[in-house]
C-alpha cells in the first residue's frame, strides 16, 4: 500500500525560538499588531510504500527518531493517510 506522510516539526516547549522571535519583533513594523507567541517549525510531506498503516507509522516514527528530527529539541506530529492514486 502507499501512504501520504506529513510530518510537523516543533521547537520543544522551553527551547528558544530565535526565527520566531525575529518574526513576532517584525511584524508590527509591517503593520501587523496583535501578533504574539510565533514559533517556527517545518513540514515535511512524502509518500511511503509499506504493508499497511501501522508498519507506515512504525517506519515514520524511526525516521523522525533517527534523521528527520533533532530530538532532543524538537518533537514531531505524524499524520499517515492511504494515497488513493491521486496525485499530490
Amino acid at each position: 500500500m502507499r501512504f501520504f506522510v506529513q510530518v510537523d516539526v516543533s521547537l520543544r516547549e522551553g527551547v528558544a525560538d530565535p526565527q520566531g522571535a525575529t518574526i513576532e519583533r517584525s511584524l508590527p513594523h509591517l503593520g501587523f499588531d496583535g501578533v504574539s507567541g510565533v514559533r517556527v517549525g517545518k513540514q515535511i510531506r512524502f509518500e511511503l510504500e509499506s504493508t499497511d498503516e501501522a508498519a507506515a507509522r512504525a517506519e515514520v516514527e524511526d525516521l523522525c527518531a533517527r534523521f528527520l528530527t533533532n530530538p532532543v529539541i524538537e518533537s514531531a506530529e505524524v499524520s499517515v493517510s492511504v494515497l488513493d492514486g491521486a496525485a499530490r
